[in-house]
């Protein structure tokens, strides 16, 4: 998953959209939004999701507890409730981490492509 919210520069997205970024199915999204009331897209007519910043930084949440580290629905909701702000700042860091290795993986590729 290779999400950088800071390169967004939309107000709203779509539950397609979003559901890409996270490599997920649209009904999964759904889902999470009834088991995690931090998840909490704008309805608009016709019942359509647009899934603000704050939307997507939570999924991302849920989904580095549940996808990433295993955990079951109710071990993330607990470990949202007791800790949020340190589970916040180690999906950060895993992500940056993630972000570092595509780097130095296009960084390698070059060098392999001239030698």
């Amino acid at each position: 998953m290779a999400y950088n919210p800071n390169k967004e520069l939309k107000m709203y997205y779509s539950i397609g959209e979003v559901a890409r970024m996270f490599d997920v199915n649209e009904s999964l999204l759904r889902y999470w939004e009834k088991e995690f009331p931090i998840i909490s897209p704008k309805k608009a007519g016709g019942n359509i999701r647009q899934y603000r910043k704050e939307d997507i930084e939570n999924i991302r949440l849920v989904y580095h507890l549940v996808k990433e580290k295993g955990m079951t629905l109710q071990g993330a909701k607990q470990r949202l409730k007791l800790n949020k702000e340190k589970t916040v700042q180690t999906a950060e860091v895993i992500n940056r981490l993630k972000d570092i290795r595509e780097e130095l993986v296009k960084l390698r590729k070059s060098l392999d492509f001239l030698t």
